[in-house]
């Protein structure tokens, strides 16, 4: 039947006109406010520290993750390609600019004796 289709029961987004689907309403934690979910986090670490069950990383582990972490970014190699790159720009931009004060310096330097050497 036509009927059926047409006229009866009208959806949420029906009934508001412009309304867009709405999101499901958050629930358990993810509705909490951040404050909450920072409290229950953290007796959830201070209870995994007082059973011994909590994980502590010793700088022999530490220093594993950060090397693995280091091979992991170092096989993108136009990553490190552009990391080179702009270290030598640094560095070249710096060793310019340390040239144009020295010679600067020294052009003033002559300059100054110059004209002391005509007011004489």
């Amino acid at each position: 039947m036509a009927t059926s289709k047409e006229g009866g029961h009208k959806s949420a987004a029906d009934a508001g006109g412009n309304e867009q689907k709405s999101q499901p309403a958050k629930r358990g934690f993810a509705a909490m406010d951040q404050n909450q979910q920072r409290q229950i986090a953290s007796k959830g670490g201070q209870a995994a520290h007082q059973k011994g069950t909590a994980h502590e990383f010793d700088s022999e582990e530490a220093r594993r993750a950060g090397q693995k972490g280091g091979e992991v970014v170092s096989r993108n190699r136009a990553h490190m390609a552009d990391i080179g790159r702009k270290g030598g720009e640094s560095r070249q931009s710096a060793n310019r600019a340390a040239a144009a004060a020295k010679s600067g310096n020294q052009a003033g330097t002559q300059a100054g004796n110059r004209q002391g050497s005509k007011e004489s």
